[in-house]
């Protein structure tokens, strides 16, 4: 645990997370034998910032103009890295304590385009009706960019009570939607856990925070109580989570392993290189363990579905997973502003990168709307992928198939 401690600056993903003091070291380490800029290349930046001064047709600011381009230099190395002025850093900071105004909805720049990752539980963007896999188009009436994610998520954070009119692609709907969403204050609940019926229980984890890791145990320790002291069968679920904190990813998987590796990650650096072990105390006591996954299953849920397959621990169920295996870190850079930098991609125990390919589940299961997180009604009697876990727990995979057609209604 104390190893881990030292790596709490190393991020997956944009949502959660920031350690000022290791990204602190790391600059300073770099300082005077960076590689200076030659000087062709200093020249020529210097020449097409005296072209558009002089003929551009609007006046223009250099500060300005140095941020774009290094928002330009970051943005071209992956959809991933980015350059943070104070005002996105300070973002950061605020969705790391878990409350935040806008619409609550992770996207990211793939393919040409801004895609929605997924929304959080219970969030306005969620309500709305947004799903993982959307794109967005516009942000009230004006177009999007993907090489200005950063700028597009701006726009989309706004005062809570104002709304903001987005326009979404999806695959299954030949034309453009136009959905209006009211902002609010999003606070970030990433467990709930609950019984599906005698000795199953069932627990979901939304996003990756600080606090995810010490709430899992709780969530796993009150499940235990409420079956009678233990558990037969659990069902984790990872569905639409779009990753966050790699500490909480490691404390989650840890709680369900009594040793064994978690994640190890390769880079350049020194630092960027690393194993993580699990520690003896498997706090679901050996039930047996099915993780639901899907295509908004990204970054750090990865992390845990995989570890905990490798392992042996679970079996994954579902649709194939989102498929990001690379680590940022975010290293402030003075004036308030900052760097999050690919700097690893991680590995499976198993060996394998799930970058750009993602974790093929176990058993697969038809792709369905995303009825676990809205609705009425119990959980059993409105998702199908949920009555099919219950039913590989209980009596293996070919009850699975009559499951998801009905609900089981003994």
């Amino acid at each position: 645990m104390q190893s881990r401690r030292t790596l709490l600056a190393v991020l997956l993903g944009c949502l959660l997370g920031v350690s000022l003091a290791w990204g602190t070291a790391w600059v300073a380490g770099r300082g005077a034998g960076a590689t200076p800029l030659r000087p062709q290349d200093a020249r020529l930046l210097s020449e097409v910032i005296d072209r558009i001064h002089a003929d551009y047709v609007d006046r223009t600011d250099d500060g300005e103009l140095l941020k774009d381009a290094i928002r330009g230099m970051v943005g071209e190395l992956d959809p991933h890295s980015a350059f943070m002025d104070a005002n996105e850093f300070e973002d950061l900071r605020i969705a790391t304590e878990g409350n935040y105004s806008g619409i609550g909805v992770e996207v990211a720049a793939e393919q040409d385009a801004i895609v929605v990752i997924a929304p959080i539980d219970g969030s306005p963007a969620a309500r709305a009706g947004i799903r993982a896999g959307d794109t967005i188009l516009a942000v009230d009436g004006s177009a999007v960019e993907d090489s200005k994610l950063a700028d597009t998520i701006a726009r989309i954070r706004g005062e809570p009570g104002t709304v903001v009119n987005l326009r979404i692609g999806r695959k299954a709907i030949p034309e453009p939607m136009d959905i209006a969403v009211e902002r609010a204050i999003v606070a970030v609940h990433s467990v709930r856990h609950q019984m599906l019926e005698p000795g199953v229980g069932y627990l979901r984890i939304s996003q990756f925070s600080d606090t995810t890791g010490p709430d899992v145990g709780g969530a796993l320790r009150a499940l235990r109580q409420e079956a009678g002291g233990e558990l037969s069968g659990l069902v984790l679920d990872l569905r639409n989570n779009p990753g966050g904190v790699l500490e909480a990813a490691v404390e989650v998987s840890d709680a369900f392993l009594e040793s064994g590796l978690i994640v190890s990650a390769e880079g350049r650096s020194r630092e960027s290189r690393f194993r993580m072990e699990a520690g003896a105390g498997d706090l679901a006591r050996g039930a047996q363990v099915a993780v639901l996954v899907n295509e908004g299953s990204a970054s750090a849920a990865e992390i845990v579905a995989g570890a905990l397959r490798d392992n042996g621990r679970a079996k994954l169920l579902g649709q194939r997973t989102f498929g990001k295996g690379s680590v940022q870190t975010v290293m402030p850079i003075g004036d308030g502003q900052a760097l999050k930098l690919t700097t690893s991609r991680y590995y499976t125990p198993s060996g394998a990168s799930i970058h750009e390919r993602g974790l093929e589940p176990d058993i697969v299961l038809p792709a369905q709307e995303a009825t676990a997180l809205a609705g009425d009604g119990a959980l059993l009697e409105r998702d199908a992928d949920v009555r099919a876990a219950v039913a590989w727990l209980k009596h293996g995979k070919a009850a699975v198939v009559a499951a998801q057609a009905a609900p089981d209604r003994r």
